[in-house]
């Protein structure tokens, strides 16, 4: 078992879709899960320590684990099968350890509340996991602020069309409060 933080929450703007991506603790391994809309939000109010007026369903359960006297140990998303995640809720509780079978996105928001560790099975980042190297991610940076893309000719000839379009547009009228629906009405 590999352990993982949450690195982020994020949208897709196209699709609207939420992803929470995992990073490995030891390494730049990413893995990224398709998360509902509902329990994006539920991690990143916690993450960004949003004050909600009523508790939400991953606040109640936490405040049902503490109040009976049990302690989540860790979760671990321990499977991926036909593109869909599993995890567990590793619990102690009165001398027994149980094991509870749940959706991941829900595993990390209560993770989130009870600041326990997160884990990835190793196979399950084999299967899915993104790895970015220091040189690249340094790479990118570079090349995104001191050196453009090169570009091919034939792709220059393709692009002039646009390039003489936009030499035609008045620049300094460009968005001076006014649209165009609003002249038009």
């Amino acid at each position: 078992m590999i352990e993982m933080v949450v690195e982020s929450v994020r949208v897709n703007l196209q699709t609207y879709q939420r992803v929470v991506v995992l990073k490995e603790k030891a390494s730049d391994r990413y893995l990224p899960i398709w998360i509902g809309s509902n329990e994006a939000d539920a991690i990143v109010i916690q993450l960004q320590n949003v004050a909600v007026p009523r508790p939400q369903t991953h606040d109640l359960l936490k405040s049902v684990i503490l109040e009976l006297g049990a302690k989540v140990t860790k979760i671990v998303v321990n499977d991926l099968a036909d593109d869909v995640f599993y995890a567990r809720i590793l619990i102690d509780f009165d001398g027994r350890h149980v094991e509870v079978d749940s959706r991941p996105s829900d595993a990390i928001a209560l993770a989130v509340r009870l600041k326990v560790p997160i884990f990835v099975e190793e196979a399950v980042l084999e299967k899915a996991a993104i790895t970015l190297d220091a040189d690249a991610i340094e790479g990118a940076g570079e090349r995104a602020e001191a050196r453009p893309p090169q570009i091919r000719e034939e792709e220059l000839k393709k692009l002039s069309a646009f390039r003489e379009f936009i030499n035609t547009l008045d620049l300094d009228d460009f968005d001076k409060g006014e649209r165009r629906e609003d002249k038009d009405q």
